[in-house]
């Protein structure tokens, strides 16, 4: 499922604890004074490098229930530490419920930011009355057509009706902070948890395990084909994102085979990855300030003002092309659009064997992020070829 996407201001200071999307994750302070942000890596359990990066605001009390304060000072306080990776916000649900007026803020502070909507996965907490449903879905598509990828935290003990994930098709699920913490030492727990995956993998929704702890919990998560993750285990408990690489070792995944017959293997949205954009007219310089800013960024993808890709620069390429003779003299101050690639797109709905077959199909390029598009070409994120792979071998050994 994707994915697009560290130095100034204040430097944030984790909690022992580090929040997941659902808790307040504020810390000590003075009366009146908000909270100091959080700054959290959402880590890749297939590779071990950060593909996101999770910011909790906390809560400030006497604020009405449908406030998005919170979210706009997690947005401001990234751009601040120059976060350039996708950000992953709370928001809560009354706010979305109320529609665009109360959503203003938000939208604000993403132009003031120079943020795009497409490098936000807005984590939707709270209790949804049954009355309130359908505002809901219709504030939901409102955030989504305005680009904002959309998720719901604490699956598996808030107040979320599962067919609500049906009807609102979020691109990430957020279990229960309190559920993962019980795995694997609780075994009802455990069932739980893992058929809430299987349900969420069914609809085509990634999960995001937070709080990871110990080896024992990332082991069950990887069992269950989580592949996103966060908590103390896997990255220090003081990370920001100025702090640059963080890798972490995980076991091995255990073969899906739920499904040997499906020979085409899943399709490219079950595989997506945030991607990180830049605007169309963005410099060369920006895109090697993005490639500075996290090894784990394979690829840069430039967009236009209606979030279509126009351009793909891989950071193998596109550093050593920086670097050669008279590089950076020549294309520095210049849009990187014209040492860019031409992007290699393919709709969510393909399938992995049909994506790799793309591919292969230019031989200096076999090895570059795919752009996956949805149905009007804006772009969803990226699929890397290492992924689909490891998916269709996987297939392969099952049969």
């Amino acid at each position: 499922m994707s994915v697009p996407l560290p130095f100034a201001a204040p430097p944030a200071q984790a909690a022992p604890d580090a929040p997941a999307p659902g808790s307040s994750g504020a810390h000590p302070r003075a009366p009146g004074h908000p909270p100091t942000p959080v700054f959290v890596p959402i880590v890749d359990l297939d590779t071990g490098g950060v593909v996101a990066v999770e910011v909790n605001a906390g809560d400030v009390p006497g604020l009405p229930p449908s406030d998005v304060s919170g979210t706009v000072r997690g947005l401001l306080a990234a751009s601040r530490a120059a976060a350039l990776l996708p950000l992953v916000l709370p928001i809560p649900a009354r706010a979305v419920i109320g529609g665009s007026a109360g959503l203003a803020p938000l939208h604000e502070a993403v132009r003031v930011s120079g943020r795009r909507s497409r490098e936000l996965i807005l984590v939707i907490e709270g209790e949804v009355p049954e009355a309130d449903r359908r505002a809901l879905l219709a504030g939901i598509d409102g955030l989504r057509a305005a680009g904002y990828l959309i998720a719901f935290g604490g699956l598996g003990s808030a107040p979320l009706p599962l067919d609500l994930l049906a009807d609102a098709s979020p691109y990430v699920v957020v279990l229960a902070r309190d559920l993962v913490d019980r795995v694997p030492r609780d075994p009802r727990r455990s069932a739980l948890a893992e058929s809430l995956v299987g349900v969420a993998r069914s609809l085509g929704v990634h999960v995001l395990a937070p709080g990871l702890r110990d080896e024992a919990q990332l082991s069950a998560t990887r069992g269950w084909g989580i592949r996103l993750a966060q908590g103390p285990l896997l990255a220090p408990i003081d990370w920001k994102p100025s702090a640059g690489r963080v890798r972490v070792r995980v076991p091995l995944p255990v073969p899906d085979t739920a499904h040997p017959g499906a020979l085409l293997g899943p399709r490219v949205q079950e595989l997506l990855l945030p991607g990180v954009t830049l605007s169309a007219e963005a410099t060369a310089e920006e895109v090697v300030g993005a490639f500075g800013s996290e090894p784990s960024i394979t690829s840069v993808i430039l967009v236009d003002e209606y979030q279509r890709p126009v351009g793909s620069a891989d950071r193998s390429r596109f550093l050593l092309f920086m670097a050669g003779a008279y590089g950076h003299a020549l294309h520095a101050k210049k849009p990187a659009r014209r040492i860019a690639d031409a992007p290699r797109t393919v709709p969510r709905t393909t399938p992995a064997i049909a994506a790799m077959q793309l591919a292969g199909r230019d031989a200096s390029r076999v090895y570059d992020d795919l752009v996956v598009v949805d149905e009007v070409g804006r772009c969803m994120g990226i699929v890397r070829v290492g992924d689909l792979i490891r998916n269709v071998a996987g297939l392969r050994s099952a049969r």
